[in-house]
């Protein structure tokens, strides 16, 4: 399932679409006071699929954020596609994630009043912008929902409303695709799809592909795996198949 490794964080090849520097974020004050990320530095390559796991209160979910804009550090800088995250205020931020990021969410976040076709297009639309019809017909084509279209969220299964989600994601052709936990809520058969389109989109239209996931099978359709433990980085390199995961794993925790 999966591919080669990147040469991780120390390889300055120009093509690292996200990096993150000695970033830092702490929750609380005082004793109570907890760093759900303590230094960490990664960066990510374009057209990659990586996965972050870690065992629960490592700060995968915090790196992510961060890593989106969605979320901002207490020290350390990220780097988004050329542009420093930093200095940018919440609008300028909000322009970044509609402009050249994609989502796809556990709980897929539909819109429950529009059709399939109408929640795909919805980040455009928010833009001002109309697809690309032949984007949008071969998208829809991918994620095999041409004969749901006209559907609404309540008539289609989970694992429809998640590949909704990943045609959604797609739709603006973002620089990088952030899934968290994408099949957190989906059956063993939807979770084949689900990360089957991710695969694809990373292969075959040259996708940047970063995963939070606590499953380890999931896992395996990266190219890397980065491992946090207690906010920091303890592993970075190829993911392996899903024993390899698994063995990672029971060594970090």
């Amino acid at each position: 399932m999966n591919g080669s490794s990147t040469d991780g964080p120390q390889t300055a090849n120009g093509e690292r679409i996200v990096v993150a520097n000695d970033v830092a974020r702490r929750y609380g004050e005082g004793e109570a006071a907890v760093d759900a990320l303590a230094g960490v530095s990664t960066g990510f390559e374009r057209g990659r699929f990586a996965a972050i796991m870690g065992p629960s209160g490592s700060g995968k979910s915090t790196l992510m954020h961060i890593l989106a804009g969605l979320d901002r550090p207490d020290g350390g800088s990220v780097v988004l596609d050329g542009t420093d995250l930093a200095g940018l205020d919440d609008n300028r931020l909000t322009r970044i994630r509609r402009d050249k990021l994609g989502f796809v969410f556990q709980f897929f976040n539909l819109l429950p009043v529009l059709t399939a076709e109408e929640n795909i297009r919805l980040p455009l639309s928010i833009a001002g912008r109309k697809p690309d019809p032949e984007w949008e017909k071969q998208l829809i084509e991918i994620v095999g929902l041409g004969d749901r279209r006209t559907h609404r969220p309540a008539e289609l299964s989970g694992g429809q409303q998640q590949r909704v989600a990943v045609a959604r994601a797609l739709i603006s052709k973002p620089a990088v695709v952030f899934a968290d936990e994408p099949t957190g809520n989906l059956d063993s058969k939807s979770s084949e799809e689900v990360l089957d389109l991710l695969r694809h989109s990373v292969d075959e239209l040259g996708q940047t592909v970063i995963m939070v996931t606590h499953e380890a099978h999931a896992a395996a359709y990266a190219d890397r795996l980065v491992v946090l433990r207690d906010g920091q980085v303890a592993h970075d390199g190829v993911a392996g198949d899903e024993n390899d995961v698994l063995e990672l794993m029971k060594a970090v925790a």
